[in-house]
């Protein structure tokens, strides 16, 4: 019989992975089920509700087999964030796709109701800039089609939520939803834990749909429904994906940051209260354990990116090759002048631009598909060089930069992101830190190790040092910066 064991269930955009860590900290078994995106128009990104769940269940059953599901005694979950979707109460039947961070059908609906006012309110007590990206305009957007007069709302009849919420009313009754999620719907205040009257009002979201807060430690239910497991099993730790990065790399000092990279990218560090943050950030709840009030409510500053690992897909498709095709191209190349914005959804932080273009410059008769590959992957580089040098700007210095996600694994981003940051990049030795920051809370409130032991759990195994001169440095930012001007140009205005 294997020893004590801790499953995580990490349900991204692209895939559900799932993870088996025993009581070393040490990863045993690897399980994943990918994911579709529908794309009904330009610009809308939905998902759907029930193949997140069969995902859920693919990934369980390829990760755990009988004899190692005996011997697992906690479990938890990391999510997408902002994602968000509609359901009945009493049978739990989506009433609506879901719709992913990604989507931008709410970019009209932000103008409309951003007035003056609007605005303050939405960053002073959220934390957020009014921006498609964040739950509240989405979640606007399907009640006005499914219940404009929100009668069924006020019943109680229709639950609103984010993909954590939905996945804890899969396992019970209940209509929970976690600390750092509810962070991110933009209907929290941030300061003190509790959904604020005035951002329920401006959005049109009644209280009655929405659900009950919960530390990251929980309670939550037990796990139900997940062959091989055993139904019972404790769900001891839920946390948005990017939290639950920052966690495993054990990030918990002002000056330590992580850059979390996947289909967009979270720039993140924990940041005493009462910092002023650079108004391209955003303040989010990293997590509350053991507790909701504000005195358990661990704060971060963040930038979210829109477009990393998705850039590099997409780029990959236009070239007809895939990723891995991608990155030999620009190993040992030279973008030769050209500069790629992906702004494909918009430009997320700094800028939080949602009328911002993709963006292709410095196109030259010589330009071949290396350059073009080579200049995808520095996009990644210099959108998480802007965020930090948004960081700095807040007052809080950066020390070095974890790294982590599916586009780390590549040598040259991580070579070429502690060049334009100027500071080390430290990657882990396992690329699921997502997934691993809630097996970790979950052993820890388990019992399997002490906080001492978990502070040793994840060590960097990579380290890449800043070798570029300061003078090429600054072209290289000169050029991006010249090109993510271009890309928010209007004419006219």
């Amino acid at each position: 019989m294997t020893g004590p064991l801790v499953l995580a269930i990490d349900q991204g955009t692209s895939s559900t992975k799932c993870l088996l860590v025993d009581s070393a900290g040490a990863v045993v078994a690897r399980g994943q089920a990918p994911l579709r995106e529908n794309h009904p128009q330009p610009g809308w990104v939905e998902q759907d509700a029930g193949e997140i769940w069969d995902s859920i269940r693919t990934a369980v059953a390829a990760c755990v087999t009988p004899e190692q599901a005996r011997a697992v005694i906690a479990a938890g979950i990391s999510t997408q964030r902002e994602s968000c979707l509609l359901w009945h109460r009493k049978t739990g039947a989506p009433l609506s796709p879901v719709l992913s961070w990604q989507d931008q059908r709410t970019a009209s609906l932000a103008q409309a109701i951003g007035t003056p006012d609007a605005l303050s309110l939405v960053r002073r007590v959220s934390g957020l800039p009014l921006d498609p990206m964040f739950s509240a305009l989405k979640l606007r957007w399907l009640l006005d089609q499914v219940d404009p007069d929100r009668t069924k709302t006020r019943t109680g009849d229709i639950r609103v939520g984010t993909i954590d919420s939905w996945l804890l009313g899969r396992l019970s009754d209940d209509h929970l939803i976690e600390a750092g999620n509810a962070s991110r719907t933009q209907l929290l205040d941030v300061a003190k834990g509790r959904w604020d009257e005035g951002l329920l009002e401006l959005f049109g979201v009644p209280a009655e749909a929405l659900p009950r807060l919960t530390a990251s430690s929980g309670p939550f239910p037990s796990l139900r429904g997940l062959a091989p497991l055993p139904d019972g099993i404790p769900l001891l730790a839920v946390m948005a994906d990017s939290h639950s990065a920052l966690f495993a790399h054990g990030a918990i000092q002002p000056g330590e940051v992580k850059a979390t990279q996947g289909t967009g990218s979270s720039v993140m560090g924990l940041i005493p209260n009462g910092t002023a943050l650079d108004p391209g950030l955003c303040l989010t709840i990293a997590w509350a354990i053991d507790g909701i009030g504000p005195e358990h409510l661990a704060l971060a500053a963040e930038g979210n990116i829109r477009a990393a690992g998705s850039t590099l897909r997409w780029v990959a498709g236009i070239l007809g090759i895939d990723t891995d095709e991608l990155a030999r191209l620009a190993k040992t190349a030279s973008a030769g002048g050209v500069t790629l914005v992906p702004g494909f959804t918009g430009l997320g932080a700094p800028w939080w631009d949602a009328e911002a273009v993709g963006l292709l410059t410095g196109v030259t008769l010589g330009t071949d598909r290396n350059c073009i590959a080579r200049a995808a992957i520095d996009s990644i580089a210099h959108q998480i060089t802007d965020v930090v040098e948004a960081l700095e700007r807040s007052g809080s210095p950066v020390r070095r930069l974890h790294v982590d996600g599916g586009p780390t694994r590549n040598d040259q981003l991580m070579q070429m992101e502690a060049d334009m940051i100027g500071r080390p990049i430290l990657r882990g030795h396992t690329a699921e830190l997502s997934a691993l920051g809630v097996a970790h809370l979950a052993g820890l409130k388990a019992g399997l190790w002490n906080a001492g032991r978990l502070a040793g759990l994840e060590r960097p195994r990579d380290v890449f040092e800043p070798s570029m001169r300061p003078a090429e440095r600054q072209a290289e930012r000169r050029r991006w910066l010249d090109a993510v001007a271009r890309s928010r140009f209007r004419p006219g205005a």
